[in-house]
C-alpha cells in the first residue's frame, strides 16, 4: 500500500458517513479534527561515544598496547594478564626481517666493569623507562654498568635486584623514557619445532640477529652461583654451565643452581647472554643464557663458537620471579 492510499484509508475510519449523505453537509460545516497522536516515547540514546571510546581502549589493551601500560604502570601487564600479542602483522608471523624490525629496539647491550675484568652481554627492555632483564651472570659483581640501546644511545644503569639462582637480573637506566618495551610471551605454549629468532650482542655487536627453531624443551641446564667464576676470564659475558653430564666454558664451581630451559639451534654467541629468543609473533618467549661451545674448557671468546645448541631461560620463569626482583632482592 502506498503513502497515499495509507492517509486515505485513515480519512475513511476518521469520517463514517450515513447512506446516501449529502455532500458535502450543509454549512456551517466544522471538519473533524484528527485526534493528535500519543507523543512517542523518547527511547534512552546510549552514550555511543563513551562506548566507542571504551571498546576502542579495551582493544588497546588486550591487542597489542602492552608498552603503554608498562609506560603507565612502570609493569608489565604481561606477567597479570598472561595475554600475548601479535608484534608483527599476522600475514609477517614468522618473517625474521618482520620480526627483527619490531623486536630490535627492545634489546639492548650490556657493559659491565668488574673488578677482575668485563662482561659484555645482552638485555631486554620490560618497560619504556628503562627496566631491563639480562642474566645475573652479565652482571654480577658489577662496579659499574653501561648500556647501549640499538639507535647507539648510552646510558649507565643500576642493579635493581639479582636472583643467581634462576640466573636472573633486573636493571634500571638512569634517565631513561620513551623506550619500545617488548612484548613478554607465553613460554608454556611453546612446542619443540616452533620458529625462533634470537637478538642479542655476540662479540659486542649489538642487534645481531640469528634464527632457527627450538630443538627440545625442559633441559636441564646448571650454572654456577659463584661471581667469582667466569666473568673476569673470557670478558664476554661467558658462564660456566654443566648439561648432560659435561661442563663448558670452565669450571662451574661448588656453587651452582639448575633451571629448566628452552633448547634452540638459533645461532649463540658470546654476548648473546641476556638476549631475546622471540617466537613467530614476535614476542619474547626465552631469555638467552647459555651456549653449547665447540670447546668444553674454552676460556675466551675465540676458542669458542655456536654448534647450534643453545639455551634460554623460559620467559614464565622471568615473569614470575619480576616481583621479587623489582623489591630488590639480591640471592
Amino acid at each position: 500500500m502506498t503513502e497515499s492510499q495509507g492517509s486515505y484509508t485513515q480519512q475513511q475510519h476518521l469520517y463514517s458517513a450515513p447512506v446516501n449523505p449529502e455532500w458535502p453537509p450543509p454549512p456551517p460545516y466544522q471538519p473533524v479534527a484528527a485526534p493528535d497522536p500519543e507523543p512517542r516515547k523518547k527511547r534512552a540514546r546510549r552514550p555511543i561515544g563513551l562506548l566507542a571510546a571504551v571498546a576502542i581502549v579495551a582493544a588497546a589493551v588486550g591487542g597489542g598496547t602492552a608498552y603503554a601500560f608498562q609506560e603507565l604502570t612502570g609493569k608489565d601487564t604481561v606477567d597479570s594478564a598472561g595475554a600475548t600479542t601479535n608484534v608483527v602483522p599476522s600475514s609477517k608471523k614468522g618473517d625474521v626481517a618482520a620480526i627483527a624490525s619490531a623486536v630490535s629496539p627492545s634489546v639492548v647491550e650490556v657493559q659491565a666493569t668488574l673488578g677482575n675484568g668485563s662482561s659484555t652481554g645482552s638485555g631486554v627492555v620490560i618497560t619504556g623507562n628503562g627496566e631491563i632483564v639480562t642474566n645475573n651472570h652479565v652482571v654480577s659483581g658489577a662496579t659499574s654498568i653501561k648500556v647501549r640501546t640499538s639507535n647507539g644511545k648510552s646510558y649507565t644503569a643500576e642493579i635493581v635486584g639479582t636472583d643467581s639462582s634462576k640466573d636472573l637480573a633486573l636493571i634500571k637506566l638512569k634517565g631513561a623514557s620513551g623506550l619500545k618495551a617488548a612484548s613478554l610471551g607465553n613460554s608454556s605454549g611453546v612446542q619443540v619445532g616452533d620458529t625462533v629468532v634470537a637478538i642479542g650482542s655476540p662479540e659486542g655487536l649489538t642487534g645481531t640477529v640469528t634464527s632457527g627453531i627450538v630443538s627440545a624443551l625442559d633441559r636441564d641446564v646448571t650454572v654456577s652461583t659463584d661471581e667469582s667464576q667466569g666473568q673476569g676470564q673470557g670478558g664476554d659475558g661467558q658462564w660456566p654451565f654443566q648439561f648432560g653430564g659435561r661442563e663448558f666454558n670452565g669450571d662451574t664451581g661448588s656453587s651452582t643452581t639448575t633451571y629448566k630451559a628452552i633448547q634452540t639451534d638459533a645461532s649463540l654467541n658470546p654476548g648473546n647472554s641476556g638476549g631475546a629468543l622471540i617466537d613467530a609473533n614476535g614476542n619474547i618467549i626465552g631469555i638467552n643464557s647459555a651456549m653449547y661451545s665447540s670447546s668444553s674448557q674454552a676460556s675466551s671468546s675465540s676458542d669458542a663458537g655456536s654448534i647450534g645448541l643453545g639455551f634460554a631461560i623460559p620467559i614464565n620463569t622471568v615473569k614470575s620471579d619480576l616481583a621479587k626482583l623489582r623489591a630488590g632482592s639480591t640471592s
